[in-house]
């Protein structure tokens, strides 16, 4: 009885008893209908066998799971609907949602399969044939068209011109793939050109839940007494049962069968009911349609294991993955079953449920691809049995393919087809070259077609590439060698048609101006007929890249009054400064780069040697994690007499400073190691071309005010780099660098006004130690290093506040020469250019006085100091060449300083034993002057640098016995510390020479020259122009790629000189040519 029971009630014989209804027949009736009206999505019994583990979880810990596994009573899942909880979540798992909604999809697919695509009527009420949308015209449609002049071969360019739709990107989710026969007459009524029908095409949309097609809306009755129309079948759900339905079912638990939509047969006749597995394929399979693209897993030739074939197999199709792809989750698809899938059923992972975007996916390990393109197949083709891997499965096919064209010969309907004439009317067909751009691509749309096609599908879209290589393939067969060649070095970035980095190269390092270049373009272009040289608007966004501002980066922790934009160019150097106390306006202009911008484009200009680097020291990523140093040199010179007779704008002092930083190295520290590894290092500190310019300011560098204000914001962001860190992408990673400064690219007045220290005349004659000049004369050797900015500070303190109350003498000797607030941290060290100067200068005093015997005579007369001057540049001039000068330069000092010049002096010197001194005195300087003016001197002279402190004393000792009368009580600055400070620096820097303001200074030559090159109406954008093409002149990526193409000069030499060159060797020249 309980069975009996239990069969006859069904989900009602579980219900609780306060649920039951005295009336057990009404209310096991009117629970039916409450499950057909309002649970029309649950599961049904028989469908609670593979979704066991699903609907397990709705269960409370505590409760038993027999009944669950019964599959006829849901005690839980009743009592949950019962009480209200009818959502999907309470019945339904992630699996049975997404089947659910394949088999709306479904459903929607097959009503769209029964309507015509371009007038959106029901195939089965049009008369005729039904034709595919995205197929071929058939024999008898080709026909029809060709005799109106029609040359189309499928059908979405008929439909194109016909109804103006483009179906090429419909979707079969979407789209119906086929249209009817009354559409196909007035296609071919129209000649394949217009119609003559008004056909109006509808807009298909995505399914939805109110889409019109599966769920469409009952038409109002109106009361106007007009019979009711026939509602249209809905889609496939849960119908009402019939009569007869009610005496089994609940009996067998036979799964409920939908009846197919139009079957109009009455009896108790029961579909069969298929596996949702296959019912599920089935349904995908509709979706991707790869079936004729996709390979079958039945194809492999060997025996592999099962979880192996799961790994290799598409997780929507079932079919080898083809062009895999990797989601979020791990799992693997084909790329284009996956977007399909996305497109249809929304865009999450079909084996997961994880939600993910199509850009989250990526490409598989390389190994994992070499696994699978390794795989052996068998080839299906008849006779063949070949094992093929898989990556060349497809050519081996198509050779197939290939063989069995030239085998069978052509049928009489292609020749037929070849030799129909087509009526086209009007005058003799004209040749390609002579018709218009219009009509040259109303004629080669077809092949554009096919080539785009071709592109897309095996060269990654770039046409460009498909149709030059179609070119240059035919310019070789045609033995058409010379033009072959020039289309070749087009295509390769070199020859004909230069690279828009190259051109920008040629332009700066000739120093051409816009409208220079623009007339020497146009020119080019117009004798040569060919476009050569690119046009400016080219250059300027190949320079976009070199300039700063171009790279993102960020700072951790960020800068302190630093904004955090990366896209910051060229600014105002005045910009943030306050007004003075009088309000009056800034007597200079000024422009620079933000400092971290700057810093940021010069590390991204090193990105290659940096990599090149960590790979020649066999350094891993992975063992660079506590990040990189990198140590800048800054420098900062002034310029006089900078005025020029262009450009207008305000009152400006006619001097110039110049601030500019080279990156000296970068190092990383391994994991694991304990000293550091340097992986880049400047070949050339000392070249203008590795002297970065970061502002531009006309103003006197005697001006400490102005200088204060002008450099205190660069101070500013120098100070804040240094407690942070910069987080950049290089070589295709993330990486951190932090920044050292050492500012030791200034000159002895430099260092003194941006260390608040006295005039060079001053007592205390050093900016290293604390010694004054008696002090240092009397002991000219043994001196070491003791000042520092921090201490220079404190000094500063003290003169300002005067703590101890002292006279003006006793509080400047205790401050030790200090009179101005330090502003600029600079090293305690020795710059080597001015060193070089200075000393040439006290060397060409020597020589005059040894040439008029001061040391016999007490005081000489003015007059007799310009005849000894005289005699000394008239010999000079003689003998080395060298022209006086105003003012002793580098050159002039370098030529100076030689053993030939000592000799061409010593025949102006009198007596025999002051020769023999000169001689001497000049030898053991020429011994010393390597040590300090090497880069590195323990490579480049290590025995100089040994014997350097014996030669500095013997130096001295000449200084204080031969040369008394003139280093009685008194000594130069540059020679105290040459003699006193250099083995103490090289000890700890390691080098003198190499963090010298030479660079600099060569870099003030081509300042002027940008400035005459930028001449405009306005100082404030010349200054722009200068200091941006000063920064482009000193990138070493367009030096590289300047060098890299110097063969493209031939370009320019071939429009200019058009006789060919027999020799290959004459067709270079070189980039100081242009």
């Amino acid at each position: 009885m309980a069975e009996e029971s239990l069969e006859t009630d069904g989900l009602r014989s579980s219900m609780p008893a306060e649920l039951h209804h005295p009336h057990s027949e009404f209310s096991c009736w009117k629970f039916k209908l409450f499950r057909v009206k309002s649970m029309e999505r649950a599961p049904l019994p028989s469908e609670t066998q593979p979704e066991k583990g699903a609907l397990s979880g709705l269960l409370p810990p505590g409760a038993p799971r027999s009944t669950v596994d019964d599959g006829v009573g849901l005690p839980g899942s009743v009592m949950k609907l019962c009480l209200g909880g009818k959502s999907k979540e309470n019945v339904e798992g992630p699996g049975r949602r997404v089947d659910m909604k394949l088999q709306e999809m479904d459903t929607h697919m097959g009503h769209l399969r029964s309507l015509c695509r371009l007038c959106g009527m029901a195939l089965r009420k049009v008369k005729g044939p039904e034709h595919e949308v995205h197929g071929a015209l058939d024999e008898a449609s080709r026909g029809a068209l060709r005799r109106t002049g029609c040359k189309f071969t499928s059908w979405p360019a008929v439909i194109l011109k016909v109804f103006k739709v483009d179906v090429t990107e419909d979707t079969e989710t979407v789209h119906p793939p086929s249209f009817c026969h009354r559409c196909w007459m007035a296609a071919i009524r129209g000649g394949g050109f217009c119609s003559f029908s008004s056909t109006r095409v509808p807009e298909w949309k995505p399914h939805s839940s109110f889409c019109p097609l599966c769920s469409p809306r009952k038409p109002s009755l109106q009361r106007t007494g007009r019979k009711r129309r026939k509602p249209v079948h809905r889609a496939q759900s849960l119908a009402k049962r019939t009569k007869w339905d009610h005496c089994d079912n609940g009996a067998t638990g036979e799964r409920r069968v939908l009846r197919p939509l139009g079957d109009h047969h009455h009896g108790p006749t029961l579909r069969a009911w298929k596996r949702p597995s296959i019912q599920r394929e089935q349904w995908v399979k509709s979706i991707t349609h790869c079936q004729k693209d996709h390979l079958s897993t039945r194809l492999i030739s060997e025996k592999l294991p099962v979880d192996f074939l799961c790994s290799v197999t598409c997780l929507v199709c079932d079919h080898l993955l083809s062009d895999p792809v990797q989601s979020p989750c791990g799992h693997l698809f084909c790329r284009s079953c996956i977007v399909k899938y996305n497109h249809t059923l929304g865009p999450h992972c079909p084996a997961c449920n994880l939600p993910f975007v199509p850009a989250d996916l990526i490409t598989p390990a390389k190994a994992f691809l070499a696994v699978l393109h390794s795989l052996p197949l068998l080839c299906p083709r008849g006779g063949c049995g070949e094992q093929v891997r898989l990556d060349s499965f497809r050519s081996h096919c198509l050779g197939h393919q290939l063989d069995e064209q030239d085998a069978n010969q052509r049928s009489p309907e292609t020749f037929l087809e070849q030799y129909l004439l087509i009526n086209k009317g009007g005058r003799p067909r004209q040749h390609l070259l002579s018709l218009t751009r219009r009509a040259q691509k109303h004629r080669l749309r077809d092949l554009k077609n096919q080539v785009k096609v071709f592109a897309d599908k095996e060269e990654g879209g770039d046409m460009k590439s498909v149709c030059l290589t179609l070119f240059l393939l035919a310019l070789r067969s045609g033995n058409e060698h010379r033009q072959a060649d020039e289309l070749e070095a087009m295509m390769q970035g070199r020859g004909f048609g230069l690279h828009p980095a190259v051109c920008l190269a040629i332009r700066v390092n000739t120093f051409l101006s816009c409208s220079q270049y623009h007339k020497m373009y146009r020119t080019v272009k117009a004798i040569s007929g060919r476009q050569i040289f690119q046009p400016l608007h080219s250059l300027r966004a190949a320079e976009k890249e070199l300039l700063p501002g171009y790279h993102l980066f960020e700072w951790q922790p960020a800068l302190k009054n630093v904004s955090a934009s990366c896209h910051v160019g060229i600014i105002n150097g005045l910009s943030g400064w306050a007004a003075s106390v009088d309000d009056s306006p800034a007597d200079t202009i000024t422009r620079r780069f933000r400092y971290d911008v700057a810093l940021v484009s010069a590390l991204k200009d090193l990105e290659e040697d940096i990599m090149e680097g960590l790979r020649e020291c066999g350094l891993e990523d992975s063992a660079c994690t506590s990040g990189f140093s990198v140590m800048i040199k800054e420098s900062c010179d002034g310029m006089g007499d900078v005025s020029e007779k262009h450009g207008g704008g305000p009152m400006v002092p006619e001097k110039a400073v110049r601030f500019s930083f080279t990156i000296m190295s970068v190092s990383v520290l391994a994991e694991g190691e304990e000293e550091e590894v340097t992986i880049f290092r400047e070949p050339k500190p000392n070249s203008e071309l590795s002297c970065k310019p970061l502002c531009l300011m006309f103003v006197d560098e005697s001006d400490h005010e102005t200088l204060t204000a002008v450099l205190g914001p660069v101070v500013a962001e120098r100070n804040a780099m240094k407690q942070s860190r910069l987080i950049l992408s290089v070589g295709g990673l993330p990486r951190s660098f932090r920044f050292e400064f050492r500012g030791t690219g200034y000159d002895e007045k430099m260092v003194r006004d941006l260390e608040g220290l006295e005039a060079s005349g001053s007592t205390y004659i050093c900016t290293l130690c604390d010694s004054s000049r008696a002090e240092a004369s009397h002991n000219m050797v043994l001196h070491s290093i003791t000042r520092c900015h921090v201490e220079n500070l404190e000094r500063y303190e003290i003169w300002r506040t005067n703590p101890f109350s002292e006279s003006a003498d006793e509080l400047r000797d205790r401050v030790k020469g200090v009179s101005a607030k330090p502003f600029m941290e600079t090293q305690p060290t020795l710059d080597a250019l001015h060193c070089d100067i200075g000393n040439a200068t006290e060397f060409y005093k020597i020589f005059q006085d040894e040439i008029g015997e001061v040391y016999q005579k007490a005081n000489p007369t003015r007059e007799q100091r310009r005849s000894w001057r005289a005699a000394l540049d008239k010999q000079l001039r003689k003998k080395m060449k060298l022209k006086p000068v105003m003012r002793m330069n580098g050159n002039y000092a370098r030529k100076l300083m030689t053993e030939e010049a000592v000799e061409v002096v010593c025949e102006l010197v009198p007596s025999e034993e002051r020769r023999q001194a000169l001689r001497e005195l000049l030898g053991l300087y020429l011994q010393m002057k390597p040590v300090w003016r090497t880069t590195c001197p323990a490579k480049e002279c290590p025995d100089q640098l040994c014997r350097y402190s014996f030669n500095s004393q013997r130096f001295a000792d000449l200084l204080s016995t031969t040369f008394k009368y003139r280093y009685n009580g008194k000594i130069t600055n540059y020679l105290h510390k040459t003699l006193a400070h250099v083995p103490e620096i090289i000890e700890r820097d390691g080098s003198i020479g190499a963090w010298a303001s030479e660079g600099n200074e060569s870099a003030n030559k081509l300042f002027r020259r940008f400035r005459k090159m930028n001449a405009r109406q306005s100082k404030a954008f010349e200054l722009v122009d200068v200091l941006k093409h000063h920064w482009l002149y000193t990138s070493k990526s367009l030096q590289k790629f300047m060098e890299a193409h110097k063969d493209s000069a031939k370009a320019l030499q071939a429009t200019i000189d058009p006789v060919e060159i027999q020799e290959e060797g004459n067709m270079s020249l070189d980039v100081t040519e242009f």
